[in-house]
């Protein structure tokens, strides 16, 4: 009966640690990926918040690959502890000098770009001046539509049963009036 091995010699042990090391430096790329992102797009908060969850579940993705495909699938803590290795050690010393010539390259080519795209822009800037007066128009409209909502239906002077016109027939009293006995009574009061 062959028994299969259960366990990692200290010299597959290594060559695992340097592999999550690699594998850490692998994610340092796609960070910087990021990061270029970034820096030719400008983002706000919420759109780096998703860019670092994809990241982080990219990582979780990669460690759980790992795993499963070279270390059978056992997982040890010192694959963690490789992979944050192999991230920092990038980050800190290729990942600074490629943001840098990532950084002065889009700067040299930016300008131009900008020139180029300054009409476009301008013209941009001119069609939501415009949207976005229409919309002020149309948000006003609908506040006032929402306060006229909001007054009771015998305030209204419009509504047919407080037209005090409206005593023709017997059997109909005359809403109006009610309501303005009333205040007049809550007055002298």
């Amino acid at each position: 009966m062959i028994i299969p091995e259960t366990y990692f010699t200290v010299e597959e042990q290594l060559m695992l640690f340097l592999y999550s090391c690699l594998c850490g430096a692998a994610a340092g790329v796609l960070y910087d990926v990021f990061r270029t992102l970034r820096i030719i797009l400008p983002h706000n908060m919420a759109l780096v918040i998703i860019e670092d969850i994809i990241f982080f579940l990219i990582c979780s993705l990669s460690i759980i690959s790992f795993t499963s495909v070279m270390a059978r699938g056992e997982f040890r803590f010192y694959y963690i502890i490789g992979g944050v290795t192999g991230f920092i050690l990038y980050f800190f010393t290729l990942g600074n000098i490629v943001i840098k010539i990532i950084r002065h390259l889009f700067k040299i080519i930016y300008l131009p770009l900008k020139v180029i795209f300054a009409p476009i822009r301008a013209l941009y800037v001119l069609m939501c001046e415009k949207v976005i007066v229409k919309f002020v128009g149309f948000s006003k409209n609908a506040i006032k539509l929402c306060k006229n909502l909001k007054t009771p239906l015998i305030e209204r002077g419009e509504m047919l049963y407080n037209k005090k016109t409206n005593t023709k027939r017997k059997n109909v009293k005359c809403v109006g009036k009610k309501i303005k006995n009333k205040e007049q009574k809550r007055k002298s009061v």
